[in-house]
């Protein structure tokens, strides 16, 4: 495993000799029902890289808790950070990556929110104008797992699952069972469509989306090998990117 916090200088050295790959765990502090901790979508995104790494040469980054939350912003816990100031990390982030001889960077999120992902792909395109030599790819955990479920449609068993719900219960379940505190009710929320509220907790009181209870370990082992199976496919496509 290549955790960049972990390498004394002479052994990042010696890794980037090996691979000029590095994976950016993000995701949020945000509320994950009241059974999953608040760094659920840094965990899962973390815990694919830290897997990834096992398989292949690349250096993980220390991973960024820090997002965008819309929606779950009046829960309690969760710390939203702005556009601005994410956009502005990623970009300093990706140009030290750069400058420290990282060709091929990967801002894998396991937080899937709409500004959250936009901010990213932003910053990600900043970054190609910018660095001649650079390839980027930003990987959404929630869109890899739409492509695992297209080939494997009898994984998932709650049918839109979305938010602390089977999945992400069963990934944590899965490689951190000790931050599992039981599980919850079913759950869905109930916001009106196209209009924007201000109190987002009177229509999803309990922050799940989807059914806890159908999570089992061994499908969040599923659920991982898949994911790390694309990403590693990700990874192949991204080295062997021809830069204009």
């Amino acid at each position: 495993m290549a955790d960049w916090q972990d390498l004394t200088m002479p052994e990042f050295e010696a890794l980037r000799r090996q691979s000029r790959t590095v994976i950016l765990p993000l995701g949020s502090l945000e509320e994950h029902g009241p059974h999953l901790p608040l760094g659920t979508d840094t965990l899962h995104a973390l815990e694919v890289a830290r897997r990834v790494a096992l398989r292949r040469p690349v250096v993980v980054a220390p991973p960024v808790f820090y997002g965008m939350c819309r929606s779950t912003r009046e829960h309690p816990g969760t710390v939203s950070i702005s556009g601005d100031t994410f956009r502005a990390l990623l970009r300093d982030a990706g140009r030290e990556f750069y400058r420290q001889g990282l060709r091929h960077i990967i801002f894998i999120s396991g937080h899937a929110g709409g500004t959250h992902i936009s901010a990213i792909v932003e910053a990600a395109e900043s970054l190609l104008a910018e660095l001649p030599e650079v390839r980027v790819a930003v990987v959404n955990l929630l869109e890899l797992l739409r492509e695992v479920l297209a080939g494997q449609p009898g994984l998932v068993k709650t049918r839109g699952d979305a938010h602390a719900g089977e999945v992400e219960t069963a990934v944590m379940l899965a490689a951190y069972p000790h931050l599992v505190q039981g599980t919850a009710p079913e759950e869905w929320p109930a916001f009106p469509k196209y209009v924007l509220v201000r109190d987002k907790r009177r229509y999803w009181p309990g922050g799940v989306w989807g059914n806890p209870a159908a999570a089992t370990a061994a499908q969040g082992e599923a659920i991982l090998e898949a994911e790390i199976e694309r990403l590693l496919r990700i990874i192949s496509t991204l080295e062997e990117l021809e830069c204009p």
